[in-house]
């Protein structure tokens, strides 16, 4: 996401505690002066598994083999095919894209059953619980469009979702993973909030040391800790801190002075 014309900010979110995992959720950014594809290839170069994202097409290149270290596994995100039903409900009423988001609900209501659940449990209740919802859908979604307009906005999401299916799909067979990004969407709400107040980073170098001071407060925040009696804590110390100790000011190992940590 721009923080002015010439920057963009971009953002990857590690958060276990949906199935219930051991390390403590972080979010970084990267300030980059464009959105191509070849920043994500750079970013994530020492990364290899499963990413959840949404259609952006500067992700391709990481799930082709040819990426060094071979490619990234793809899960697609609910979320965004859930956007793009509900905006076509929003705009015409269609009780077809209503009777879609019901469905698309419905999978979400079994999700909030499992938050906070181990990866084995989670998997076992998408297997019996949500796979059948989401066939059921697709069924739905492809007799829908036999009902509507090739060139209606609706037949556009539901074939949106249809092309995307088997990435959507790969949330069922690893109850680690996310129903979507929106916890990276969170993160990027900072941004959007720092864009009404300021316009501009004012050089590349701003936006890149914007992107450092985005990374500590969201983690921050995603950690519990008060982004401010964090960084305060931290600046005030870290000048006279043993460098071999560096980590004890990581957010997740941070005692501030006193040794009471302040909650967001």
């Amino acid at each position: 996401m721009s923080t002015d014309p010439g920057q963009s900010q971009w953002t990857y979110v590690r958060d276990e505690r949906p199935h219930d995992g051991t390390r403590p959720p972080a979010a970084v950014f990267f300030a980059w002066p464009d959105r191509r594809g070849e920043r994500p290839l750079a970013h994530l170069a020492a990364f290899s598994g499963v990413l959840v994202a949404d259609s952006y097409a500067g992700f391709n290149g990481l799930y082709e083999a040819g990426r060094a270290g071979g490619a990234l596994t793809e899960a697609a995100c609910w979320a965004h095919v859930r956007r793009k039903i509900f905006e076509v409900h929003a705009a015409t009423g269609s009780a077809l894209a209503a009777e879609a988001l019901e469905r698309i609900g419905a999978l979400y209501g079994v999700e909030r059953d499992l938050h906070g659940k181990p990866p084995v449990a989670r998997t076992r209740e998408r297997q019996t619980r949500s796979k059948p919802l989401a066939e059921a859908l697709k069924a739905f979604a492809e007799t829908s469009l036999t009902q509507v307009p090739g060139r209606s906005d609706l037949a556009k999401a539901l074939r949106y979702m249809l092309a995307r299916w088997p990435a959507l799909m790969r949330a069922f067979g690893d109850g680690r993973l996310a129903f979507d990004n929106n916890a990276a969407e969170r993160a990027l709400r900072s941004v959007a909030v720092g864009r009404k107040n300021y316009l501009f980073a004012g050089s590349a170098l701003g936006a890149e040391r914007a992107a450092a001071f985005y990374t500590l407060i969201e983690t921050a925040k995603m950690n519990g800790l008060d982004p401010e009696g964090y960084l305060r804590d931290v600046l005030t110390r870290i000048a006279d801190h043993p460098a071999k100790r560096l980590a004890d000011l990581l957010l997740w190992n941070w005692m501030p002075t006193g040794g009471v940590q302040q909650a967001a």
